[in-house]
């Protein structure tokens, strides 16, 4: 009978708590999502099905061996963690406080020398880091992960359009504009007492206008890792939803005769410029912003292989091969931030509520920087094709295109929207560039 309480009191069901019960559900509901609706299918697969497994009570695939031995380890290794860390705990104390304190000493008190002396001991008795917090340590604190994939993106970007309408630059830049509002519309939610974001937590979260996944991935990594979790998946629900969220915005911010505008037919761009336009971008932007290397770099190396032509087999794993790779560990390590612990918070909400702001905001500057064009330019601009600059890239030029087919069947605007598209991709680089050197 013991055998058997013990095996039921070491059960999952038993030691489950509400909030990962609720965070089960949401792992569910991200994979309806993704299965069912297909909204961001290749991430929010792996994100879903991370965020369960995470939250499996007893089973600790998301945290360290540390944090492991802390949570269930018998009272004699508690007392050896402390004093690895310095600190002698309280005899007279129960063993819920001494868990309570080797908690707060390992989040606050201790030095990394001490930090490593008390992992030591944990793997020393049998425990290891879990599988998911060894994918987060690999793949996304190193920052590794989101540069892969920006290389990969890059290998698969067609600078054509760009380069044969250099002023729809303008309008990738303008989409950023949502990113900076964000960032002080957080500052301001916290001076008001609505919400308790500190000024790099507020950055990472503004990074969620730019529509841009991996770069959202990477800034909150830098400066917020602990938001990682809500703001990957606010990035990708939004990012999933640009065909509902974006036509209502562009609609109400054009008028029927301007969605009609029929655009000139663009002009061949020479593999020569193909191949020159990652170089000069990256000597240009690193050189005076060098924080943004680490991310144009990797675009733009993965864009050279690309249009060099000589190095085809390099290409093709970038596209396919390590792409897909990258994307299952970058998806099962961003899911296991959803813990209970760190994901059901009011800030949580914030977070969605300022990623939907940053959203709009960036796609209603787009469109009005193109109207600000058409009246400084004797070349008509299509408004509609400002609302691709947030880089959510294919699918802001197809939104943009559809939109432009149902006031004019036969106004076909998606190459022209790639242009923006393609520049949303690069300013959204160049704002995380900004925010890291400000306040990484």
């Amino acid at each position: 009978m013991d055998k058997l309480l013990t095996l039921w009191e070491g059960s999952g069901l038993y030691n489950l708590t509400l909030g990962q019960a609720v965070m089960i559900a949401v792992g569910l509901v991200l994979l309806y999502l993704a299965i069912h609706k297909r909204f961001e299918p290749l991430l929010l697969v792996p994100i879903g099905f991370g965020g369960i497994l995470a939250n499996i009570p007893e089973a600790g695939l998301a945290i360290s061996a540390l944090d492991q031995a802390i949570e269930v380890a018998r009272p004699a290794v508690l007392h050896q963690i402390a004093s690895a860390m310095g600190a002698t705990l309280d005899p007279l104390a129960s063993e819920e406080a001494w868990r309570s304190t080797v908690r707060l000493i390992a989040d606050d008190g201790a030095s990394p020398d001490q930090l490593r002396a008390a992992r030591d001991v944990a793997m020393n008795v049998g425990y290891g880091d879990g599988l998911l917090y060894t994918f987060y340590a690999v793949a996304v604190a190193s920052g590794i992960a989101p540069l892969l994939i920006f290389m990969g993106v890059g290998a698969m970007t067609d600078f054509g359009p760009l380069l044969a309408n250099p002023r729809t630059l303008f309008l990738g830049a303008a989409a950023q504009f949502g990113i900076f509002a964000t960032l002080f519309g957080a500052v301001g939610m916290t001076t008001l007492g609505w919400m308790d974001f500190s000024i790099e937590q507020a950055a990472a979260i503004g990074i969620i206008g730019g529509a841009d996944g991996p770069t959202s991935i990477y800034v909150s990594s830098v400066l917020a890792p602990e938001l990682l979790g809500a703001i990957a998946v606010a990035a990708y629900a939004y990012m999933a939803l640009v065909p509902l969220l974006q036509p209502p915005i562009m609609k109400l911010l054009t008028t029927r005769k301007e969605r009609e505008i029929t655009m000139t037919q663009l002009r061949p761009v020479s593999k020569l410029e193909k191949i020159v336009f990652p170089l000069l971008l990256l000597m240009l932007v690193a050189l005076f912003l060098p924080d943004a290397a680490p991310l144009l770099g990797m675009f733009c190396f993965g864009n050279l292989m690309r249009e060099c032509g000589v190095v085809e087999r390099l290409t093709d794993t970038a596209q396919n091969a390590l792409i897909n790779i990258v994307t299952i560990v970058l998806g099962l390590a961003v899911g296991s931030r959803l813990m209970a612990e760190s994901f059901l918070a009011v800030e949580t909400l914030g977070i969605m509520a300022l990623g939907m702001v940053a959203f709009a905001i960036g796609t209603a500057a787009g469109v009005l920087m193109a109207k600000l064009m058409n009246v400084m330019s004797k070349m008509p601009i299509n408004p509609l094709i400002g609302a691709a600059g947030v880089s959510a890239v294919p699918m802001a030029a197809r939104v943009a295109n559809k939109v432009g087919l149902e006031s004019n069947p036969h106004n076909f605007l998606l190459m022209h929207a790639m242009g923006p598209n393609v520049a949303g991709v690069i300013g959204s680089a160049v704002a995380a560039g900004v925010m890291i050197k400000y306040l990484g």
